[in-house]
């Protein structure tokens, strides 16, 4: 289902016309429920960058959401890891900027501020403070484009599961409508379905595979 399918299907199940904004601000506000419901692959991104010596800064990427992991790396490899601590932790193990080392730990650290200006929204904080330059790969959740502005009109959601979006949305229009409340269940019941749905793909079914774990095997009575 693609863009101008979903405001179409708004429009008739709810048997009104809204605008433009209205719309597509169900259709986001939807969206972002979906996101934070289930993990799809298509919510991972990841990218690499560079941490300088002496630096225990790193800038998250603009659309940063969440960590899924934090390497670093020099040339070829290997990678290392690095576990996910609090910024309480870095600065009791830490407490010297001057000690430096291969880091092992990071923590989301928040906004880097020079006097009044801030340079990025959210930044990590590693420890100990990196004794040289390394590369690093982020692995992180981010919301992808929403079918509202994508310019093909089309995402991997709208593509592979329209009934969550497409509930979802009504379930947002209805509730600005001030609908009925019988219609209100009936549009969150669809809703709720088509998550359980999306929710076994997206956190099972693609999660793992037969030779590992197994075909699915449906008890007998």
């Amino acid at each position: 289902m693609n863009y101008a399918a979903l405001v179409v299907a708004i429009s008739d199940y709810t048997e009104n016309t809204f605008q433009t904004v209205d719309v597509n601000l169900f259709i986001t506000q939807a969206e972002q429920r979906i996101y934070n419901s289930m993990q799809f692959p298509s919510l991972r991104k990841n990218v690499t960058g560079t941490i300088t010596a002496s630096n225990k800064y790193l800038s998250c990427p603009n659309d940063f959401l969440a960590p899924y992991s934090l390497a670093i790396f020099s040339g070829s490899g290997p990678y290392t890891f690095l576990l996910n601590k609090d910024v309480n932790f870095m600065r009791e193990a830490y407490p010297t900027p001057t000690d430096t080392g291969t880091p092992k730990y990071y923590a989301l650290f928040g906004p880097t501020v020079s006097g009044s200006t801030i340079s990025n929204e959210l930044s990590f904080i590693l420890g100990p403070t990196p004794d040289t330059t390394y590369s690093a790969e982020l692995h992180y959740y981010y919301y992808p484009e929403s079918i509202t502005t994508a310019s093909s009109g089309q995402t991997w959601l709208g593509d592979n599961f329209d009934s969550v979006l497409l509930y979802g949305s009504l379930v947002e229009a209805y509730t600005y409508m001030k609908g009925e409340q019988d219609m209100m269940a009936l549009y969150n019941q669809k809703y709720m379905e088509a998550v359980v749905l999306a929710k076994r793909l997206a956190d099972g079914m693609e999660r793992q595979d037969a030779y590992r774990s197994g075909q699915f095997r449906q008890a007998v009575k």
